[in-house]
């Protein structure tokens, strides 16, 4: 007996007992390769002993096959999920590109007229007026 001992006392098995029973999913490409190696079984026996195998009931196999010739198990690929990416219009890249310069562009005008400004005051204070000052 496996449950006694060499003493011949009695030794508790472990049984491993899930929570709740889960379906098996089986995915487009496992199917494919479950009914690639179906078909391969040529000897009497092989296709049953697959079956136990990969634990595995003959009416998959037919629903399976069913499947394959209407063309659901091509179309079955994995697919990214998400929203999808739209093309980038070149055009809208041109547009942002554009938007980039003219910001950097206002940017030196700002600290360019703040310069003259400056320079402005300054030739004032010193009493030094500049050529340009003198038509504003």
């Amino acid at each position: 007996m496996s449950t006694m001992m060499a003493e011949g006392l009695p030794v508790a098995q472990e049984t491993e007992v899930t929570a709740k029973a889960r379906r098996r999913r089986f995915t487009a490409t496992e199917k494919l390769r479950l009914l690639r190696a179906a078909e391969a079984c040529s000897k009497p026996g092989e296709l049953g002993a697959l079956l136990r195998r990969e634990g595995l009931y003959s009416s998959h196999l037919a629903s399976w096959r069913a499947a394959r010739s209407r063309g659901e198990l091509a179309g079955l690929t994995p697919r990214a999920r998400g929203p999808k990416a739209k093309p980038v219009d070149p055009r809208d890249k041109k547009l942002a590109e554009l938007g980039r310069e003219n910001r950097r562009l206002q940017a030196r005008l700002e600290r360019a007229e703040g310069l003259i400004e400056l320079q402005k005051k300054v030739a004032q204070i010193l009493g030094n007026p500049l050529p340009n000052d003198e038509q504003a």
